[in-house]
């Protein structure tokens, strides 16, 4: 791949490493909410919440716990958009047959409504957007991202990390929102997808020219 690839693909990545540092802070910031406060009576949250908050307590205390907890939140939506339009890029990429082609049908619009039901909750103030839209949307992208692993794996799809963090996004969901925030579990999908766009962006630089642009060609020219 040439420095100029490598560089077009860097961007892929971002949403990864912004989700894995907005995660935990977005998390305090909601623990400092009445809402949230409940989870820090888990000995799993408190143990390392209560230290990074007094650690990181100018990033929490800058404004109040509702103001603070939203402004970090409104970083969740423009990810989860940067993820699908790196899933789409990857679909583009693809000759899906019957199941795989179910999953990309799933897969894109969850993430679509994911995008519209956090933007809608936390930019516009519309609590009812993520019932509405947010939550629809995830179960989609859920049940589709499963589809796409099967998928994946049924067709030898290397790297295996792939497939593995779209099946596992559930459980790995599940795990990470118990001692973190919702938005936690959205790291590994978003993991994923980086991989999988990155892996694709390499094999679309591996792939033999065309006879018409070859250098050959354009000398006997």
């Amino acid at each position: 791949m040439s420095p100029e690839q490598r560089q077009t693909s860097g961007w892929v990545w971002v949403p990864t490493g912004v989700g894995a540092v907005l995660a935990p802070l977005h998390a305090l910031a909601r623990f400092a909410t009445p809402d949230g406060k409940e989870d820090l009576e888990s000995g799993a949250v408190q143990w390392w919440a209560e230290p990074a908050a007094r650690a990181l307590r100018p990033l929490l205390d800058w404004s109040d716990v509702d103001t603070v907890y939203r402004a970090y939140g409104k970083v969740w939506p423009v990810l989860i958009a940067a993820t699908a339009l790196s899933a789409l890029q990857v679909s583009r990429s693809r000759h899906p047959r019957r199941l795989e082609r179910w999953g990309w049908r799933l897969t894109l619009p969850g993430l679509a409504l994911m995008v519209l039901g956090l933007f809608g909750f936390f930019w516009l103030g519309l609590d009812v957007a993520y019932i509405a839209a947010g939550m629809p949307g995830f179960l989609l992208a859920v049940v589709g991202s499963v589809l796409l692993g099967v998928a994946f794996l049924r067709d030898g799809y290397r790297p295996w990390l792939v497939p593995a963090l779209l099946l596992g996004w559930l459980p790995l969901d599940i795990a990470l929102s118990s001692v973190l925030s919702a938005g936690a579990g959205t790291v590994p999908m978003m993991a994923a997808w980086a991989l999988a766009n990155s892996t694709a962006r390499r094999g679309e630089a591996r792939r033999p020219l065309p006879p018409d642009v070859l250098p050959s060609s354009r000398q006997s020219a």
